[in-house]
């Protein structure tokens, strides 16, 4: 099993400026507040980069920043994701990936494939490309779960090396935990239930929250991954509240909230998504102000 990905890695987001065009600043100060929290490894251009609001010239640059920052610090993984096939194939191979350690490319969303499709398409990404895949299955924005039976199915793919499962169905979980191939990773792609799918015999988790309290966050999973489930359900009750406010509005407002409070980058979106409300703004900053 890779041990590269294992532990805490953090789905970054994309800093703004006011303007709408994106935060470099910010964006590499996030990078270094990540590495400093002690976050594992970084994911790039996922859902909370708001990757599909941005042109092909601004996810190229978004990760020549991304590098330059990190400077081989932390292991890196690139989101390359979407419903047609045959481009995500083209972007792959269009890419250097030479800096990443994995892609990370979720199920198509809006087709609505049947699980047979879902196959079919990850096996044609797994042969375009020599590069390790993980797989991520998030029903609640693609309109499609891939079922536990499929992604064993997938795990027999060489290059497709774990799942990042942010299902909110344990039953699946578990079935994938108990019969999966021993060097396929499992990891959280939901910050609550990160832990208890740890505990449950997980490699980790893929966090939103993780870039906003990385201290204490990566702790919690530390002890988690240790065994020593009391100490670290302790972390997780205390940061529950912060959890929530995180979603409460949507990813990644609540979150680049949180980050803007912390002073790392400032909170502003691109439509559709909108900054986190007044309402919302207030209890984040009394949680962390606590």
């Amino acid at each position: 099993m890779s041990t590269v990905l294992k532990g805490t890695g953090v789905a970054l987001v994309t800093p703004f400026n006011q303007d709408g065009t994106i935060d470099f600043a910010g964006l590499s100060k996030l990078v270094d507040f990540c590495v400093k929290g002690t976050i594992d490894y970084l994911v790039v251009l996922g859902t909370t980069g708001e990757s599909v609001t941005l042109s092909a010239e601004e996810k190229q640059a978004v990760i020549d920043c991304v590098i330059k920052s990190n400077n081989s610090r932390l292991p890196l993984v690139l989101g390359i994701g979407g419903n047609n096939t045959a481009a995500i194939i083209e972007e792959i191979q269009s890419r250097d990936l030479s800096s990443f350690e994995a892609i990370l490319s979720v199920v198509p969303m809006y087709n609505k494939p049947t699980q047979e499709g879902i196959y079919q398409h990850y096996k044609m990404l797994s042969e375009a490309t020599s590069k390790s895949i993980v797989l991520y299955n998030v029903p609640s924005r693609t309109g499609s779960n891939m079922t536990a039976e499929t992604t064993l199915r997938l795990a027999q793919l060489d290059n497709i090396i774990g799942i990042k499962e942010a299902t909110s169905d344990v039953m699946q979980l578990l079935k994938i935990l108990k019969d999966r191939p021993k060097d396929f990773l499992v990891i959280s792609g939901d910050d609550a239930l990160a832990l208890p799918a740890i505990m449950a015999g997980g490699d980790g988790v893929i966090s939103v929250i993780g870039q906003g309290l990385p201290e204490e966050f990566s702790e919690m999973v530390r002890l988690g991954l240790s065994g020593k489930g009391k100490e670290a359900f302790e972390i997780l009750y205390r940061l529950l509240p912060i959890i929530d406010y995180a979603f409460e509005e949507g990813n990644p407002a609540g979150i680049k909230q949180i980050l803007k409070v912390r002073s790392v980058c400032e909170s502003y979106v691109r439509l559709p998504l909108i900054k986190a409300s007044s309402s919302l703004s207030q209890k984040i900053e009394k949680f962390l102000h606590s």
